[in-house]
């Protein structure tokens, strides 16, 4: 049985669980948080080992890096633009602020806007120790790719270090598989803890909510993302979503792009045929600083709020949450609660009332199995793109079927 058939039963039998169990499934949970820590446990070595592998690969051609590099960070940004379209779209059709009584939110305090120059100067951290410690992985990430191109470009006297960093990918990658094997019993417990904890009497009064954002993200994932894929990359989109059906699966209950990065990384070499020079460099930025999902909620829950304090915005406003959403996708990456952070930052930039946050956070938890789904998914999607323009693309591992049973 494929991993993600025990995932999806996982799910389902932790679904009934959660249900019937009821707040009793917070005892459940535990054992969830114990596999989160696993896979948070991956985190670091693998960004670190896999990115500074993929730039070694490369060689010493910064050349060929910086145009990988520029076509990987132009489809995040562009996808991400998209995707905050479409949620402001589906917002202003479901209307999911209509009608909702929004008096009873507590004050929130805003969230402090990024400043560029100290997001930029903070990409070169101070002490890589302490860096790869503290998990800030946009530092590690800036660090491992300085690291691997020194090594290409020391020569023969750098192939001994880019031999163990190699090694070193490979034993991450084993370890990844054997944490992945406890996958479907950490889907149960957590899908279990959710259900359990939320129920239907939170889901209820927001429901509009949930919608428009389930349907937003079903749209970008079938009109964009396969879009790209068909007409970009002149690949079957079916074919690709069924290849990456182990990250989905995975990134809806877990909600953590960074933590879903082992199983992307498998599914794009193993079931979409990107090649592991590619997947090593695409994958950990796009954990890092992509979020359609992320941005197509902004849109969603900026209208249920301008709606909700009956505030009509005009189209300079649209197109200040569309910017904002795009460029708050990087300056709030790493962050934990981001999406919660991003969505007070472009509530700020437009002057809409910081209450609506508090009403949003109560179902966040819901919205971001959505939104963590669409931002992996995109994540994949690049890695394809790129990795078929730069030949790094192997159609038959694509096209084979046995991967994808």
């Amino acid at each position: 049985m494929k991993l993600w058939h025990k995932i999806i039963i996982g799910m389902v039998l932790g679904a009934v669980v959660g249900f019937i169990a009821g707040d009793f499934a917070e005892h459940i949970k535990p054992i969830g948080t114990l596999f989160i820590n696993l896979i948070k446990m991956l985190i670091v070595p693998l960004v670190f080992f896999s990115l500074s592998v993929g730039v070694i690969s490369m060689g010493n051609d910064i050349k060929r890096m910086g145009i990988i590099g520029a076509k990987t960070l132009g489809l995040y940004l562009m996808t991400t633009a998209i995707a905050v379209s479409i949620g402001l779209l589906f917002g202003t059709l479901i209307a999911p602020g209509t009608g909702v009584d929004i008096s009873g939110a507590g004050a929130v305090e805003a969230a402090p806007m990024p400043n560029f120059m100290d997001t930029l100067v903070n990409l070169v951290t101070k002490n890589p120790v302490a860096s790869l410690a503290e998990g800030n992985v946009l530092q590690i990430i800036v660090f491992a790719i300085l690291l691997g191109i020194a090594i290409s470009l020391t020569g023969d006297k750098g192939k001994p270090v880019a031999e163990l960093f190699e090694s070193m990918s490979e034993v991450v990658y084993k370890l990844t598989a054997m944490v992945m094997q406890a996958a479907p019993i950490g889907v149960f417990a957590l899908m279990a803890w959710v259900v359990g904890k939320y129920g239907l009497d939170l889901l209820l009064p927001l429901i509009k909510v949930i919608a428009a954002v389930y349907l937003a993200c079903i749209v970008h994932i079938l009109v964009v993302i396969s879009g790209i894929v068909k007409l970009v990359a002149r690949l079957s989109p079916l074919r690709f979503l069924k290849g990456i059906i182990d990250p989905l699966v995975f990134a809806f209950v877990s909600t953590s792009s960074s933590g879903t990065l082992p199983v992307s990384i498998s599914a794009a070499q193993n079931n979409l045929g990107v090649s592991r020079k590619i997947s090593s460099f695409v994958l950990p930025l796009g954990a890092t600083i992509n979020m359609d999902g992320t941005a197509l909620y902004q849109g969603v829950t900026a209208l249920f709020v301008a709606q909700a304090f009956n505030v009509d915005l005009s189209f300079p406003q649209y197109i200040t949450i569309i910017l904002t959403s795009t460029l708050a996708s990087i300056g709030t990456a790493g962050v934990p609660g981001a999406g919660l952070i991003m969505l007070s930052l472009v509530l700020t930039s437009v002057g809409l009332p910081l209450e609506g946050v508090a009403i949003i956070a109560g179902i966040d938890r819901i919205l971001d199995m959505a939104r963590t789904s669409v931002n992996v998914i995109g994540d994949c999607m690049v890695s394809l793109v790129v990795a078929k323009s730069e030949n790094e693309f192997d159609e038959t591992i694509f096209n084979r079927e046995s991967a994808l049973k």
